[in-house]
């Protein structure tokens, strides 16, 4: 199974990994199958700006590359616009991911919609579009689809 330069960079020097004290939100997803675990945490400011974002992955390269990859594209973004982050995004930021590692990505688009949920549910509001997220991904469910 081959990697992009891209993925390995991001798994070898991975951006914003830690953890927010007093996070504006925090979303963790996981896949029971492969046992990849991914928790994003946000400081979004009063504006809706996602000031920094952090996160932790136990899994494999593809899962660590593809939460470093989502939190590049998400930090400095509106809430509206980190919504509108998909693990095809993620992929395609990744020059791609191999076919059985697809998953990784959806978890990464998962991660980012369950921090932006909670925010939403800590501060009362709705973000227009965001769907309840789910704690656990099954490989089965959405991946049929070919990046």
């Amino acid at each position: 199974m081959a990697y992009s330069e891209k993925v390995m960079e991001h798994f070898t020097n991975p951006r914003n990994m830690g953890e927010i004290e007093n996070p504006s939100g925090v979303g963790t997803v996981g896949n029971a199958q492969c046992g990849d675990i991914m928790r994003v945490y946000f400081d979004i400011d009063e504006a809706g700006i996602i000031q920094d974002v952090k996160f932790k992955t136990f899994g494999c390269a593809a899962a660590v590359a593809t939460s470093s990859m989502a939190t590049e594209l998400v930090k400095g973004k509106s809430v509206q616009e980190a919504l509108e982050v998909t693990n095809t995004a993620v992929c395609e930021a990744l020059d791609g991911l191999p076919p059985i590692k697809v998953h990784c990505s959806l978890l990464a688009e998962e991660a980012i919609h369950a921090a932006l949920w909670d925010y939403a549910e800590k501060n009362n509001i709705v973000i227009e579009g965001l769907k309840k997220p789910k704690s656990d991904i099954h490989e089965d469910d959405e991946l049929e689809e070919e990046y």
